[in-house]
């Protein structure tokens, strides 16, 4: 297979497409405008010249475009090896049979095993991919590719000494015996990491993707080749979102006790489809601000009937992930996709929580010139004192560069201030949802839409004007650039002692509610990355531990200290 990129003869680009099946499934939004679903993706001709396209009219039941519809015998590189801002960019496709969609090839390979005397015309179509010991159950781009996913995982090990030593103390006890989780994560080389741990722990697991743009193609690959059942593949329609859900959810002979969410969509997905099988659930744990404000939400109500644990405001996560984590990865999604430098240039994030901070620090450290939007007045305070000017959306549209959304809220970013900025703003989202830029209102018919590289659209006016907005809001930093093993290390082992702690935890311990993680287990998974470090702890003299009131062991610091 050749690792150079084939061009393609335009008659191969521009052939007939053939309809997609009708969706699965798609869930209710409520009033609240929680669990939002994904809008599908639209793909770009392989004419190598971007092209100036005029967006589809929005659906007027659900206000979304109408899903992508795919192509068959279309002959083109796979979706991976045209995008240069994913690490899964090794693989070019020669194959017709690669360009069908990983879910049509699956249902093909389906009906065929039902309809054994079906038409010859169908009979190419009905091969279904197959690892190399004969396993087929899961639904990835290009099996193929599992060889160079393999290397991925084995680099991302590297990086993660701390999840990597969870795996060495934690499997020979196996934990997690008998634990059965279903997964819907960022689709990484580190979450596959974190997978093959729970599996040594014990665990069963079936998986999905959390984000339609964030799969590694070839880690989804070696997954499925290891012979874990992963449903995931780099730009799946929002039909394909769902339905991948649905299938890490329900199999024969295998029923969930265990859920690890991001986003909170498998979550939801459970609850209001599999209500009898939600039941069943011994715990949940959630990672993200949007998942964790819907757990809250149904606590609230009464209509939590399992025990959660919010790991997401859980020190390692918020001061490492959230902070650290942000820190590096929104400069390389924004040199990657927009080559822009930073000098001289203003820029407004809109929040100054943990992920603001770290996008602050490092806009600053560039020499951008960076003002803060702020809600809360703690935030605000905190931000003066970093020397941040505190502004309104609305007081700074007009004149600045780039605006980054790190709120988790919805509508930061509305059509009005996107009708005001100045041509060439960079407009994109470095919350989980991508709710917050109001990207549904530029899907006008006034409006064009040209694609200008994977995951960089340029919105333009009929005055001329056009906006650079990046991966249609969604999350920037993992569908544009890639995040440090070593900070992702620490939020996976974080997730995997929750899940642990939920586990084996006696009955009565956890009731129906959203939980903290214990200050120990924050304290255990730090200890775990010091080595990395070759750091050394101090430890307590008994005179010096009874002054303080705690033990040599710890934990050091009470429930409400904030680091």
């Amino acid at each position: 297979m050749s690792g150079e990129m084939e061009l393609l003869p335009m008659k191969s680009a521009m052939s007939s497409r053939r309809p997609r099946s009708p969706s699965t499934y798609v869930p209710d939004v409520d009033d609240t405008g929680s669990f939002p679903p994904p809008s599908g993706k639209r793909r770009m001709s392989r004419d190598v010249t971007p092209r100036r396209k005029q967006i589809s009219f929005m659906d007027e039941r659900r206000g979304k475009t109408p899903p992508k519809r795919s192509s068959r015998g279309r002959r083109s590189v796979s979706q991976s090896s045209t995008d240069s801002y994913s690490s899964a960019s090794y693989s070019g496709s020669s194959s017709d049979e690669d360009d069908v969609s990983p879910r049509e090839k699956h249902q093909d390979a389906t009906s065929a095993q039902v309809h054994t005397n079906g038409a010859s015309a169908n009979k190419g179509r009905a091969k279904t991919q197959t690892n190399s010991k004969g396993f087929s159950d899961f639904c990835v781009k290009n099996i193929r590719q599992a060889a160079f996913g393999r290397r991925e995982i084995e680099i991302a090990e590297q990086e993660m000494p701390g999840l990597m030593a969870l795996r060495k103390r934690a499997s020979g006890d196996t934990p997690l015996k008998g634990a059965k989780i279903a997964g819907c994560t960022h689709l990484t080389a580190q979450a596959a990491v974190l997978i093959e741990t729970l599996v040594a722990c014990g665990a069963s697991v079936r998986w999905c993707a959390c984000n339609i743009y964030s799969t590694q193609n070839e880690v989804a690959a070696a997954l499925a080749e290891a012979g874990y059942p992963i449903f995931a593949w780099r730009g799946e329609t929002e039909d394909d979102f769902w339905w991948c859900i649905e299938k890490s959810i329900s199999s024969e002979g295998w029923q969930p006790n265990m859920i690890l969410d991001d986003g909170g969509d498998l979550t939801h997905v459970m609850y209001k489809k599999h209500p009898h099988m939600f039941g069943m659930i011994k715990g949940i744990v959630e990672e993200s601000v949007t998942g964790v404000h819907r757990l809250y939400q149904l606590s609230k109500s009464g209509t939590l009937t399992v025990p959660a644990m919010n790991v997401n405001d859980s020190v390692t996560k918020q001061k490492f992930d959230n902070l650290y984590s942000c820190r590096e990865s929104v400069l390389d999604a924004l040199k990657r996709t927009t080559d822009i430098m930073f000098g001289g240039k203003h820029v407004v994030v809109c929040g100054y929580g943990e992920v603001g901070k770290g996008c602050c620090s490092a806009l600053r450290g560039l020499g951008a010139i960076v003002c803060v939007t702020e809600i809360d007045p703690i935030c605000a305070l905190q931000a003066s004192m970093e020397g941040f000017k505190v502004v309104t959306l609305n007081e700074v549209i007009r004149q600045v560069d780039v605006v980054i959304t790190a709120s988790g809220n919805k509508n930061v970013v509305t059509r009005d201030h996107l009708d005001r900025m100045k041509t060439g703003c960079v407009v994109c989202n470095m919350g989980h949802s991508n709710t917050e830029i109001d990207v549904d209102s530029l899907r006008t018919p006034e409006l064009t839409w040209e694609k200008v590289r994977s995951q960089v659209d340029h919105v333009l006016w009929p005055d001329g004007k056009r906006i650079i907005l990046l991966a249609e809001g969604r999350l920037v930093n993992l569908s544009c650039s890639s995040v440090p093993s070593f900070v992702v290390s620490i939020t996976a082992a974080t997730q995997a002692l929750a899940l642990i702690e939920l586990f084996n935890a006696p009955a009565g311990r956890y009731k129906q509610d959203v939980y903290l993680l214990p200050k120990k287990m924050d304290e255990y998974v730090a200890s775990l990355h010091l080595p990395a470090f070759d750091a050394h702890l101090t430890e307590l003299s008994d005179e010096q531990a009874r002054y303080l009131g705690i033990g040599k062991a710890g934990p050091f610091k009470p429930n409400y200290y904030r680091y």
